[in-house]
């Protein structure tokens, strides 16, 4: 058979569909959407800058309109989710344990995430902490004291929070639930009593396996590198394995312009006989976490969108280019350009402190609409009643003007 050719509109829009990123939704969003969306991504990235609404609420956001933020936290307290070490800290479905739980017994391979000197220093007191939660429950590290009142930064952690830092790593501790973000954790054994290691833990490569399929699931059209990157997996050969995928009918192989040859993930087969016909339509605006899986792969996003990115809010101001916590803006199944914003609170003001278009994007009035629709949702959902706008393109300016109320205020939060 002839090996389908995409256009890379249709690539790029396959790949928003694996994502749900194509079409706006349909419906208003109802509880149990958040586990079959974090299903659909595989994963969900855990950040906790807050300038304005928190990744993981931003990045379901974008694919369900408005909702309310406690249903994240809802459905990790269900025990629908868990966290652990996946892209980076993830929400993930709780169904997928059994896909980590090897990184949790070799917690030496993990690098910074896990200090076995320190854990082996400070045994007797972890054994405590242990016996503490077992008698009293979960814990937060907030429930301890800092010896050294007054201390700040990563590096003087108080001794508790690295305690169970290094548990949640190893796996002996899980995170149960979050209140105002800050983890608590509870005991593996209480939280998957059933769980027995003897007897339900899969061979690893098997459970790399899966981790590659989801990756790809969750991708649609994938380059074999970008496979390894979204579980973050090492020493995997992907080339192979997509070889032997293509041999069983898992990955079909595509050819992409400018891109060359690519694969598609066979659930994808309706979607890529629509692509390829060019009627797979996006239709879809919104403003992107810049930890959304879209973009979290920095030469994917190059790759397939032509989207240069870097976060910069690590980089001393005076080196930024952009700012300190730039959003991707989707339009139409591009990356259309970037956003710098500052929610406030207390005033209920979005403020778009800078916006760019990417080069050779043109001002329409469908660019225009979209944007500031989507501007507009984002900003509503965080319980904004205004949008003040100090940098724009000059077209949109014109459009715009420094900015517009909020007809009504959204429940989201």
């Amino acid at each position: 058979m002839p090996v389908p050719y995409l256009s890379l509109r249709a690539a790029r829009h396959l790949h928003l569909a694996a994502q749900g990123l194509l079409k706006k939704p349909r419906r208003r969003a109802r509880p149990d959407d958040i586990l079959a969306t974090i299903t659909r991504m595989s994963l969900l990235q855990i950040d906790t800058i807050h300038i304005v609404a928190r990744s993981p609420y931003l990045v379901l956001f974008s694919r369900l309109g408005d909702y309310p933020q406690r249903w994240l936290d809802e459905a990790l307290a269900r025990g629908e989710l868990m966290e652990y070490w996946a892209h980076e800290a993830c929400f993930l479905p709780r169904s997928d344990f059994g896909l980590v739980r090897h990184r949790m017994l070799s917690p030496e391979n993990m690098g910074w995430k896990y200090r076995p000197g320190w854990m082996e220093d400070n045994a007797e007191e972890i054994a405590h902490l242990l016996t503490h939660i077992e008698q009293n429950g979960p814990v937060r590290s907030a429930d301890f004291e800092h010896p050294r009142k007054g201390a700040s930064g990563w590096w003087e952690w108080k001794p508790h929070k690295r305690h169970l830092e290094g548990l949640f790593t190893s796996g002996r501790v899980m995170v149960v639930e979050r209140r105002n973000f800050q983890r608590v954790y509870d005991l593996t054994s209480r939280v998957m009593p059933h769980w027995d290691d003897a007897l339900h833990l899969s061979d690893e490569a098997a459970a790399q396996a899966v981790m590659l399929e989801n990756s790809a699931r969750s991708l649609g059209i994938f380059r074999p590198e970008w496979l390894a990157d979204y579980y973050r997996l090492k020493k995997i050969d992907a080339k192979a394995t997509v070889t032997h995928w293509q041999e069983q009918g898992t990955a079909l192989p595509v050819q992409v312009e400018g891109l060359g040859a690519m694969w598609v993930h066979r659930d994808w087969q309706p979607e890529l006989a629509l692509a390829e016909q060019d009627k797979l339509h996006a239709s879809h605006s919104a403003v992107l976490s810049p930890f959304d899986p879209v973009v979290w792969d920095r030469r994917r996003a190059e790759q397939l969108f032509d989207f240069a990115y870097r976060l910069e809010c690590y980089t001393p101001a005076p080196k930024r280019k952009y700012g300190y916590f730039v959003l991707p803006l989707l339009h139409k199944g591009t990356l259309a350009g970037r956003m710098d914003a500052k929610m406030h609170r207390k005033t209920g003001t979005l403020e778009v402190i800078a916006l760019w278009l990417e080069e050779g994007v043109s001002v329409t009035s469908g660019l225009a609409a979209g944007l500031h629709a989507a501007i507009s949702d984002f900003a509503r959902w965080q319980g904004a009643l205004r949008v003040d706008c100090k940098r724009l393109p000059a077209a949109l300016e014109a459009e715009w003007g420094p900015g517009w109320e909020i007809t009504s205020p959204s429940g989201g939060l």
